[in-house]
């Protein structure tokens, strides 16, 4: 498959949040995770976390336009009695302009939350082309070494048992020394070499 089909393919599919999902972490337990996943994970958390202030910055910015209209009801209740003064009239206006100010300032965090969702989504699913990467490449590592340590314990199993036939061998030929040995010298002599022998050994091992 091209890079650009297996892209577009990925687009179809829905990936949860990934630095939300303790198991996600968890696949860098043990060798870490690379620069450029550190960077997407950081750039991810930065995008979501703007996400929320700017959902909370909206939901002020109604709150402070239902003060401003209440008020500026208010003023305008007031401003067309006879009695009507200057310094109402002057915060009718100022109200006024702010309630425009709030408006110019909640169309931008209307249009930034439409926005939001989709670099959200590019930047989660970057984050996932880089974890799956990364696991495959550390998958095919670990099954390279398997296989080395596979072939390694086999050649030890096989050195294994030309050893412990060695060692067998070796046991068998010095029985059949000494039981010639017995045959031809005798047992007073063989227990005097033996005594001397255990001297040698000791001599040569050295103190424990």
């Amino acid at each position: 498959m091209k890079e650009d089909e297996f892209r577009q393919a990925l687009k179809e599919r829905k990936v949860p949040v990934l630095i939300l999902d303790p198991k996600w972490h968890r696949l860098f337990a043990i060798h870490g995770k690379t620069d450029r996943i550190k960077e997407t994970e950081k750039n991810l958390g930065g995008l979501l976390a703007e996400q929320g202030r700017v959902n909370q910055e909206l939901k002020d910015l109604k709150h402070l336009k239902s003060s401003l209209l209440d008020s500026i009801r208010k003023n305008m209740d007031g401003a067309n009695e006879e009695n009507n003064d200057t310094l109402m009239t002057r915060k009718l206006e100022e109200n006024s302009r702010l309630v425009e100010e709030v408006n110019e300032k909640m169309e931008n965090c209307e249009d930034r939350l439409l926005e939001l969702p989709r670099l959200i989504s590019e930047t989660n699913q970057e984050l996932m082309i880089l974890s799956m990467e990364y696991c495959y490449e550390k998958m095919r590592t670990n099954e390279r070494e398997a296989e080395e340590i596979a072939a390694w314990i086999a050649d030890i199993r096989v050195q294994l048992k030309e050893n412990i036939i060695k060692k067998q061998n070796r046991e068998i030929n010095n029985r059949e020394i000494y039981g010639f040995m017995h045959d031809i010298f005798g047992m007073e002599i063989l227990d005097l070499f033996d005594i001397e022998y255990e001297y040698e050994k000791e001599d040569e091992e050295g103190p424990e």
